[in-house]
């Protein structure tokens, strides 16, 4: 019997070039987005089905899982990719962009998780897949909001572990460096307020140090070949990096002192 995923955000970038990696692998693959009548391509590959799921709706979450059980009998990895990325000031962010940012990483990852477990437990086995980032060991100006959720998924997994491999499951974490998709088209939200003077300054500096940054970006298939190996390796490892710059800059973060790294960070952002 093929294994099945279930992917979150399956509609561009990392998610939809994962679900083709698995659909390739021989995987039965529930693909999941906000929109899936506009998954016109997914929709043509045997063995996938793409159905409606919003991480911020209970309803939906639940109603994504119950059809793909009905339609392939079990899932053995679930994939919380979707996410969404909210930098600027704090200080320039109404309340409601705040919760959004918490509810789609944090929350809605939640939802998804919880949604699958009684699932994982039935049948003994599962493995949760969460996407991090090098933002969630590290930190880049304006990333207040970004980073604190992805410090949370961090933290969320590691203690998760604990819980499921009381029966048999496991969590994995993947954390990209920068990653040529349409994430910055389609799901980062710049917020800025030319009324706050004092940072202007920083943010002129910041825009064209991310700009240089995703020069050399990785392809998203890198990213989905890193997640397939995390869901088919057979071992207990918890993270996984993804990207050159992952492994340079996780290394620096591990290896030295809080101010010798924001220094650097300070002067690679001309700050």
């Amino acid at each position: 019997m093929n294994k099945t995923i279930l992917i979150t955000g399956a509609s561009t970038g990392i998610g939809k070039t994962t679900a083709q990696l698995f659909q390739a692998k021989g995987w039965n693959v529930i693909a999941t987005m906000r929109k899936p009548e506009e998954a016109t391509e997914l929709a043509t590959l045997p063995n996938v089905l793409v159905t409606k799921l919003d991480v911020l709706d209970i309803a939906s979450i639940e109603a994504a899982v119950n059809k793909g059980i009905t339609q392939f009998g079990k899932i053995d990895v679930l994939l919380n990719n979707a996410g969404y990325g909210a930098y600027g000031p704090l200080e320039s962010f109404p309340r409601e962009k705040i919760i959004r940012q918490f509810d789609t990483n944090v929350i809605g990852l939640l939802d998804v998780t919880k949604a699958v477990l009684p699932h994982f437990r039935s049948q003994q086995s599962g493995i949760v897949i969460n996407i991090s980032s090098i933002g969630g060991k590290m930190t880049f100006p304006f990333g207040t909001l970004y980073h604190g959720t992805k410090f949370a998924v961090e933290g969320i997994s590691e203690a998760l572990s604990y819980e499921l491999g009381a029966f048999g499951a496991k969590v994995k974490i993947v954390e990209p460096g920068a990653i040529a998709t349409d994430f910055a088209g389609r799901s980062f939200d710049l917020h800025n307020d030319e009324n706050l003077p004092e940072y202007q300054p920083l943010m002129n500096k910041v825009l064209g140090a991310v700009n240089s940054m995703f020069e050399n970006a990785s392809p998203a298939s890198v990213v989905a070949e890193v997640i397939y190996t995390a869901a088919t390796d057979g071992t207990d490892q918890l993270r996984y990096r993804v990207g050159a710059d992952a492994e340079s800059l996780l290394d620096s973060r591990q290896q030295l002192d809080d101010t010798t790294f924001i220094n650097g960070i300070k002067a690679q952002f001309g700050i």
